[in-house]
């Protein structure tokens, strides 16, 4: 029998491969429905805008039905309409199409961390980190795996439709062993969201959340840019800095519970966001091959634990006396982390515009940075409790 470790792992795991796979066909999705570099933004966009919109009525499903017949409906409809992603043959069908993917994969990716909380409850293990290394090692095996179709000249489609399939088997296995079944009616909880919104600690949190995905995003998104253009490297070169970055991410996360353990969410969250600011610091300041790919293992290192511990922490804050509960806080703190992200790429853009882009990697150091004042702040927030995963009063 499917253990709810494994089973919530797995999600984590084909979601990060379904992401994996079409982000990294985004040249040959273009070409194949003729979009230019505007068209492209604003299909890209729409993925974006459909998560935003999708995370608090995913929550609230949560809340209400629990998080695994979300789980049932949303992953596997991600996994049946990627290969028709494959098919779209012109902007508007590729937008549609990348929408709807999106707001699939917003409400799967809340439910799958409220089943990573019930787990968490569970075992009594501080694991988040762990599940998000699946996620990490997901999209490196999807995009690895784009990589191989492009070289092959495998139409997206196809490849697409490989993955799905592979998803879905894997889905329909082990959704049935997720936790997070109906709560009782007097376990489901109560007031509404304006409520959770009145919280300065949760805001905090979402704000770790941003400031954790907008860094992440710009180290994933422009760091093979600026070692090109401002450092010199080759495309191969500057390709394996980004794989020392997602390596060190997805490795870091698998020494997550150990971390967790041994210094408890804070202090790793005030250690992570400073550790994460040198490494970009490193790589946007001093000009040297060495530097930048230390920099970039650095920043990976840093961030790997910053958004997996706001969504844990999230989780805890809702905590019910019976065990249950935390689907609004993480429902709004992914809503809001969503809603920073969208506005994260088109401000580093335009500092890179007016200061070249080591200015705007610094940009991203600066944000890094801003984990530490927030981690500090939502600690002195915290309920005098211990939390389950908060061994270590620091």
């Amino acid at each position: 029998m499917t253990s709810s470790r494994i089973a919530v792992a797995a999600a984590f795991v084909v979601n990060g491969a379904l992401y994996g796979s079409w982000a990294a066909r985004v040249p040959a999705l273009a070409d194949q429905a003729g979009a230019g570099t505007g068209g492209l933004g604003l299909a890209l966009l729409g993925p974006s805008v459909a998560m935003i919109l999708t995370a608090s009525p995913a929550a609230k499903a949560c809340a209400r039905w629990g998080a695994r017949p979300v789980l049932a409906l949303c992953l596997p409809a991600a996994c049946l309409l990627l290969p028709l992603l494959g098919l779209a043959g012109s902007v508007w069908t590729l937008g549609l199409a990348l929408a709807l993917l999106g707001g699939l994969m917003g409400a799967v990716d809340v439910s799958m961390n409220i089943g990573a909380v019930a787990v968490v409850r569970q075992l009594d293990r501080p694991l988040m980190p762990v599940f998000h290394a699946g996620f990490s090692f997901g999209g490196l095996g999807g995009s690895l795996g784009a990589a191989v179709a492009a070289a092959l000249a495998v139409e997206p489609a196809v490849q697409f439709g490989v993955i799905g399939v592979l998803g879905l088997t894997a889905v329909l296995a082990t959704v049935r062993a997720v936790p997070g079944e109906r709560p009782a009616a007097e376990e489901r909880p109560s007031g509404g969201y304006r409520q959770v919104m009145s919280r300065g600690r949760l805001w905090l949190l979402a704000g770790i959340a941003v400031c954790a995905a907008v860094a992440e995003g710009a180290c994933a998104e422009w760091s093979a840019l600026f070692l090109v253009d401002a450092r010199g490297f080759g495309e191969a070169g500057a390709a394996a800095a980004y794989s020392v970055f997602a390596v060190a991410i997805a490795v870091t996360r698998l020494t997550g519970e150990r971390a967790q353990r041994r210094f408890g969410p804070y202090r790793l969250l005030v250690g992570s966001g400073a550790l994460a600011a040198s490494g970009v610091f490193l790589a946007a300041v001093v000009p040297s091959g060495f530097a930048a790919y230390t920099g970039f293992a650095l920043a990976g290192i840093g961030l790997a634990f910053c958004f997996p511990l706001a969504m844990d922490l999230a989780g805890a804050a809702g905590r019910e006396p019976g065990g249950t509960g935390g689907e609004r806080e993480l429902g709004f703190v992914t809503t809001v982390a969503y809603a920073g992200l969208l506005g994260g790429p088109p401000v580093i853009g335009g500092v890179a515009t007016l200061t070249g882009l080591p200015g705007a990697m610094a940009l991203a150091g600066v944000v890094a940075v801003l984990i530490v004042p927030a981690a500090l702040g939502a600690r002195r927030l915290r309920p005098p409790v211990v939390l389950p995963a908060d061994p270590v009063r620091s």
